[in-house]
């Protein structure tokens, strides 16, 4: 692969030259560092770098320009070189034109001039816009492929495997192969799909997760047997317990029984998460997260699924689904929720064959030019409808209430209405689903009117809901009715301790019936289930384990 291009564009000469020189100082190792003095001649530069394939990861552009300002830069080139990253300079009176530009071009980022020194100012934020345009780029890829046919459901759930663990992956169908390794590969016979196709050449047919990552080396046995702290959960609540935690100097290991990021890390898009104004993708929050708790140690298992939870004494010994046990001071169940199942005829046979539950990232790329239905009206259903409306021809959310501003935030509905291939069918449900081997057609009723039609559909997405993974503590940790874990205060039945609890004191904020049990994020009863509450509940819960630790 040719390096890829940093584009710098400012019409004063001597900032251009102190920015590329700047610029080749900490990144000509891996990129090539081109500055133009006009935006007139960087858009003819940049038209002719597309026409022979170059690639450009980020513009850092100057905004007050004589006849073309950076955003009108910046959207001139968009269709160009639509993944490259977008850094605006602007001086402290032009933030005003900044935060427009993050509406009109999807700014990534701003920075103040002047930008010294550059260590602190510069090379952190290009540094990070840099590392998320490689995390995305198909140059990225490490050569593994996925065969299979998009509508068998076994397809899809490795192709969601592999999105929500970070792995980046190429997914073809099995007819009209034409990369040669994979042709030799596969022999050319059918073999029995899905095939993963490693590297190394090796092959695993139909493979379950658990295969996939012992030949990805992801971690799915813990390197000891004993922890100070064992998280149940990698959403961002258990990132954030395990980021604090381990820089806390706790032994601490993080269980996840898919990949980290949980719910969030679905989410195509979080654009009210504090200190990111132009917003951030859920992959990009789990990525980032991760590669944080690991520096300061923290161990990380997944796909590893917590099936059982001992207490004896003081000990909890937390049980895997791969038959080995885990033994810590505390535990933190940060299991987050699961989209609700719908429950109407045909859903379960054509679940992963045009019925998904969340998956909007996975199943994006396949659904271009196609008439789609979105389920729910939440912000995840939102974000979803946004991110669809960019490839789909069409995309209809169907909600139970007759708008969307009773259940989503102000800023989505207002974009919403801003997008013309996006529309709303309120006071509607859907009833039925069908098809033969893939999903055909939905049955929707509508309330108002109690009449019901059938739609063609290519593809319906479900964001109803949300229901606690929790059965696997069932009559060991007190649950709510939905099956949420009770904590603090709502342990206490009429003011009493609950039957086993072997304190003298009564539960601390987070904690559960079982003393040095704690939950945290979406699983936790009466919890606010945004972004941020998770994570700060994540980092708070540090201190009632060291209060149970130091009192125990």
């Amino acid at each position: 692969m040719k390096k890829p291009y940093i584009v710098a564009i400012d019409d004063d000469l001597s900032v251009l030259r102190a920015v590329e020189r700047d610029l080749k100082a900490k990144f000509s190792a891996d990129y090539r560092i081109l500055a133009i003095d006009s935006p007139q001649k960087a858009v003819d530069v940049v038209q002719r770098m597309t026409a022979r394939g170059d690639k450009v990861a980020l513009f850092l552009v100057d905004q007050r320009m004589p006849l073309m300002t950076g955003t009108e830069f910046l959207q001139e080139v968009h269709s160009l070189q639509p993944d490259a990253k977008r850094v605006l300079l602007t001086a402290y009176a032009d933030s005003s034109a900044a935060i427009d530009a993050i509406n009109k071009v999807k700014l990534n980022h701003y920075l103040m001039k002047p930008w010294e020194p550059p260590e602190q100012h510069l090379y952190p934020v290009l540094a990070d816009q840099l590392e998320d345009w490689r995390a995305s780029m198909p140059e990225s890829f490490d050569g593994v492929y996925i065969v299979g046919t998009r509508w068998a459901p076994e397809t899809h759930r490795l192709k969601d495997f592999m999105a929500k663990s970070q792995v980046p992956y190429r997914w073809l169908e099995p007819e009209g192969i034409t990369d040669a390794r994979v042709v030799a590969a596969l022999g050319g016979n059918p073999a029995t799909l899905p095939v993963v196709l490693f590297q190394d050449g090796a092959v695993l047919e139909n493979p379950d997760w658990a295969q996939v990552a012992g030949k990805l080396g992801l971690a799915t046995t813990p390197s000891r047997s004993f922890y100070d702290v064992v998280i149940i959960g990698a959403g961002p609540a258990g990132l954030a317990c395990a980021l604090y935690c381990s820089t806390e100097g706790l032994k601490t290991v993080l269980v996840e029984r898919e990949a980290a990021g949980g719910q969030a890390g679905l989410s195509s898009r979080i654009e009210n998460y504090l200190g990111f104004p132009s917003g951030l993708s859920g992959a990009d929050l789990a990525r980032r997260g991760v590669a944080q708790v690991r520096r300061f140690g923290t161990e990380v298992l997944a796909p590893a699924e917590a099936v059982g939870l001992v207490v004896e004494g003081e000990y909890k010994i937390v049980k895997l689904s791969n038959g080995q046990e885990l033994a810590a001071h505390s535990v933190v169940i940060a299991a987050g929720v699961q989209w609700r199942r719908l429950d109407v005829p045909g859903m379960d046979r054509l679940a992963g064959a045009g019925v998904y539950y969340g998956a909007a990232i996975t199943e994006a790329s396949s659904c271009r030019d196609e008439d789609i239905y979105i389920v729910g009206g939440a912000n995840s259903a939102g974000q979803a409808a946004v991110h669809f409306s960019e490839v789909a021809r069409s995309v209809r959310m169907i909600v139970r209430g007759d708008s969307l501003s009773k259940s989503m935030s102000h800023y989505l509905v207002e974009r919403i209405k801003t997008i013309p291939n996006i529309s709303v069918i309120p006071n509607s449900e859907v009833v039925a689903v069908d098809g033969e081997e893939r999903l055909s057609t939905i049955s929707v009723r509508h309330h108002d009117t109690g009449t019901t039609e059938q739609l063609p559909a290519a593809a319906l997405f479900i964001f109803i809901g949300a229901e606690p993974h929790t059965d696997w503590l069932e009559g060991i940790v007190m649950r709510d009715a939905n099956g949420f874990l009770a904590t603090g205060a709502n342990v206490l039945k009429n003011g009493k301790r609950p039957v086993g609890w072997n304190m003298d004191r009564d539960p601390y904020l987070l904690e559960t019936s079982i003393p040095g049990v704690f939950a945290v994020g979406d699983v936790r009863d009466s919890a606010v289930r945004r972004v941020a509450n998770s994570v700060g509940e994540g980092s708070i819960v540090l201190f009632f384990v060291r209060q149970y630790m130091r009192n125990r």
